[in-house]
């Protein structure tokens, strides 16, 4: 879409030089065809070295852009790029191209498998499962009954995907007006799975809103466990029944999520931590080591903790 079209639709000042824009993306991953947005001072340092095209920007923060990126300026630039996601949206349906499936692979009855869509070697795919639009699934993959996997999806080598459960579906993103109404943030990424990942029943792992949710290798989910976009979980980790991580998250190598813990989110968790059962993580962690509890301590803490309560109730 040419920047001044999108810019009129957005009911937005245009002054500069037009292009066409391919997509939008983030500050710092978005290239001289693409748009980004601005709404957080946390991100200022990106802003400075970001290579968009243009970017919705609000009024104050324009001097600090590169000389060469074009400003949309709006007093609520979350909002518009929540907007514009809606023009940059990828078709549900795609244009006619037939699957790639090797010879090996094993796909039982009532299978749905969209255009575009490559099957490895050995893979077994059993009844009501539905592989959408440009799925990539690598050798030796079992997916099991009533799996849905949404477009774009990449599988790597030897992953088991329980039944029941969703890879790719839009995260919960939305934008929000002055007057409270809600405006959907189109998730235009993906989610890559990498080798020898194992996904419980009922697992949900949401796209990305840009770029990718990166589930990554060796990592194992149970069952019910609920995965936001953007999120990175690193090799090897386990996440454990129910837990829940809010967008953007980042795990290190070998975490461990206990039962019905969760994360906020836009935060990091250092290699090798383990966050025992309920446990609330609400800020990043950089040091290895067991954590619990709502608010989140040691987990020598929060047994001592426990220890005194416990003596002051029987008093």
């Amino acid at each position: 879409m040419l920047l001044s079209t999108l810019a009129q639709k957005l009911q937005l000042n245009f002054d500069g030089e037009d292009l066409d824009i391919s997509a939008i993306n983030t500050l710092n991953h978005a290239n001289k065809h693409e748009i980004t947005f601005f709404d957080n001072q946390k991100y200022q340092d990106q802003l400075l070295t970001t290579k968009a095209a243009a970017i919705f920007i609000s009024k104050e923060f324009v001097e600090h852009l590169p000389k060469d990126v074009i400003p949309l300026v709006s007093d609520e630039p979350y909002l518009k790029m929540a907007q514009a996601s809606y023009y940059f949206k990828k078709p549900l349906i795609r244009e006619k191209k037939e699957p790639t499936i090797a010879s090996s692979a094993l796909i039982q009855e009532r299978v749905h498998i969209g255009n575009g869509v490559t099957i490895g070697e050995g893979v077994t795919i059993l009844s009501g499962a539905v592989i959408g639009e440009d799925v990539n699934i690598g050798d030796n993959c079992t997916i099991y009954p009533n799996v849905t996997i949404y477009n774009d999806t990449q599988i790597g080598q030897n992953c088991t995907i329980h039944a029941g459960s969703v890879i790719g579906s839009d995260g919960f993103g939305y934008a929000h007006t002055k007057l409270g109404e809600h405006v959907k943030i189109y998730h235009n990424g993906k989610v890559i799975i990498e080798d020898d990942v194992e996904i419980g029943a009922n697992t949900t792992i949401d796209r990305a809103v840009f770029g990718a949710t990166i589930i990554k290798k060796g990592t194992k989910i149970d069952n019910l466990v609920q995965i936001g976009h953007n999120c990175e979980v690193g090799e090897y980790s386990i996440l454990v029944s129910q837990v829940g991580l809010a967008g953007s998250t980042t795990l290190g190598r070998n975490v461990v999520l206990g039962g019905q813990s969760a994360t906020a989110g836009h935060l990091k968790i250092a290699d090798f931590v383990t966050i025992a059962a309920r446990g609330g993580v609400t800020k990043s962690i950089t040091k290895k080591d067991i954590y619990s509890g709502f608010p989140l301590m040691r987990h020598k803490d929060w047994l001592k903790l426990q220890a005194k309560i416990s003596k002051l109730l029987n008093k």
